[in-house]
C-alpha cells in the first residue's frame, strides 16, 4: 500500500490517542487541501529551501536533468524525473525528499501494533488520507489484521468513493469520520473537481450502520457562509441523519510552506483565520436548525483586540 505518513499521539483524528495513518490519492482537489502532496497517488518529491546549502550535488548527480538552479532555488521538472532517487541518496542535508512510501501490509500492521499499549484508554487507529479507500484491497487486509487485537478502528474519507467499497470494510471498523464540505453541488464542484451527489448518497446509505462524526472545513470565502452551514444542517435533519458528532473545522494556514515546497500557487496564502466570532454565529445556525448538542468547534481562531 501507498501511504505518506504515520502520525503518533493525535487528538484530532477520532476519540483518544490515535495513530494516524495517511494514505496517498484522493480523487478531490480541493482549493483549500491543507495536505497538498497526498492528492496524487504517484510518489513525489519536494525542496525544503530552509535545509539546503545550495552545494548543487542534487543537479550535478541527476541523470535525466530534472533538476536545475534557477533564481536562487533548486526547480524539480516532475516530467523528467524518473525517481532513481540519486538526488536524494547524495544531499547532505536533507533539503530533497521523496513524498509517499510503499509498505507491505504486514510491515504496516506491525508498526502499529507498537502502539496498543496506549489505546486502551479509549485510544486507536485511524486511517486517513488522501482516500483511504483507493486502496480498498489492502486497506482490508489491514483491517481484518488490526481487528484481532481487538483495536478501536476510524476511517477518514471523502465519501467520493463506489459503495460498495464501504460495504467491504464496514464489518472491520467503528468510527466513521464523514467531511461533508458544501451543500452546494455546484460549489463543491467549483472548490473540490467533483460534485457532491454521489458523497451525499453514501452519506444516507451509511446512516445508523457506524458511528459517525459529520466534518466540515469553515473555509474563508468558500465554506464559511451560513447559507452554507444551514444547508448542510438541513440535509442532515431531512434524511435524519444520526451523527455522534458534527464538527465546524476552523481553517488554518500552516500548509502554506507545503505549496511552497510543492512549488504550488495556493489561493488560501494570505486568508486570515476565522474569528472566533463568526465560528461561533456558523454554529448557532447549525444548532438552530437542528436543535442538537452534538455540534463543536475545532481548530484555532483568529486573535481579537479586546476592548477593557
Amino acid at each position: 500500500m501507498r501511504i505518506l505518513n504515520i502520525q503518533r499521539m493525535s487528538t484530532e483524528d477520532g476519540p483518544g490517542l490515535r495513530t494516524t495513518v495517511f494514505f496517498k490519492g484522493c480523487p478531490l482537489k480541493c482549493a483549500w487541501c491543507h495536505n497538498p502532496e497526498s492528492i496524487p497517488f504517484k510518489l513525489d518529491k519536494e525542496w525544503i529551501q530552509s535545509s539546503c546549502i545550495f552545494c548543487l550535488e542534487c543537479v550535478d548527480i541527476c541523470p535525466n536533468k530534472a533538476i536545475t538552479f534557477k533564481d536562487e532555488k533548486i526547480m524539480l521538472d516532475r516530467d523528467l524525473c524518473s525517481l532513481c532517487m540519486k538526488c536524494i541518496d547524495n544531499c547532505p542535508t536533507g533539503a530533497l525528499k521523496i513524498i509517499g512510501r510503499d509498505i507491505e501490509v504486514d510491515t504496516l500492521y506491525k508498526e502499529l501494533i507498537k502502539d496498543k499499549a496506549y489505546f486502551n484508554n479509549g485510544g486507536g487507529i485511524t486511517l486517513s488520507g488522501g482516500e483511504v479507500m483507493l486502496q480498498t484491497k489492502e486497506v482490508l487486509e489491514l483491517l481484518k489484521l488490526l481487528k484481532k487485537d481487538k483495536i478501536h478502528i476510524a476511517i477518514d474519507t471523502s465519501g467520493y468513493i463506489d459503495f460498495n467499497k464501504f460495504e467491504q470494510i464496514l464489518p472491520f471498523i467503528d468510527l466513521i469520520l464523514y467531511d461533508l464540505k458544501l451543500d452546494s453541488s455546484d460549489l463543491h464542484m467549483k472548490y473540490c473537481g467533483v460534485e457532491n451527489l454521489l458523497i451525499k448518497e453514501n452519506l444516507i446509505k451509511l446512516n445508523n450502520q457506524k458511528k459517525l462524526w459529520i466534518r466540515t472545513p469553515i473555509i474563508p470565502d468558500s465554506t464559511d457562509s451560513k447559507e452554507n452551514i444551514i444547508g448542510i444542517s438541513k440535509f442532515l435533519k431531512e434524511n435524519n441523519i444520526n451523527f455522534e458528532r458534527w464538527e465546524l473545522c476552523a481553517f488554518n494556514n500552516l500548509c502554506t510552506d507545503k505549496y511552497d515546497r510543492l512549488y504550488l500557487d495556493w489561493p488560501y496564502k494570505e486568508k486570515e483565520l476565522i474569528t472566533e466570532l463568526k465560528m461561533k454565529e456558523l454554529l448557532e445556525a447549525a444548532k438552530a436548525n437542528l436543535k442538537s448538542k452534538n455540534i463543536y468547534i475545532s481548530g484555532a481562531t483568529k486573535l481579537e483586540a479586546r476592548n477593557e
